[in-house]
């Protein structure tokens, strides 16, 4: 019984602590076209806050696997909508980027969706 236990506690540990690395974004030079005019948006609109290709936040949090998680910072779902939203009108420090059009913020969505 001793030894079930031991299994169990052990199974516990590795569960609770081997599944906190997120997956690394898609390479640059494997961006698409879309995906590579969204990078140039984010390194305009985004990058002096967020990090992308690294999980340690910079004025704001990174947004390495922002999409791969199920809930945003916030707690809000990570989803296009949400993100959208949140980049259209802001949120706590984060000032409104309003002036991006529907077509270029597609391809910001795009290359998030790549981290």
């Amino acid at each position: 019984m001793k030894r079930k236990q031991i299994i169990v506690a052990a199974a516990t540990v590795l569960a609770l602590t081997g599944c906190k690395s997120t997956p690394q974004p898609k390479p640059l030079d494997q961006l698409t076209s879309q995906e590579q005019n969204g990078h140039a948006i984010y390194s305009t609109h985004c990058a002096a806050c967020h990090n992308d290709r690294i999980d340690r936040p910079l004025n704001g949090p990174p947004l390495l696997g922002v999409y791969k998680k199920q809930y945003l910072p916030s707690g809000a779902p990570a989803n296009d909508e949400r993100i959208t939203h949140t980049i259209q009108h802001g949120r706590n420090n984060m000032p409104p980027q309003g002036n991006i059009d529907s077509d270029d913020m597609n391809d910001l969505l795009a290359y998030l969706h790549t981290l």
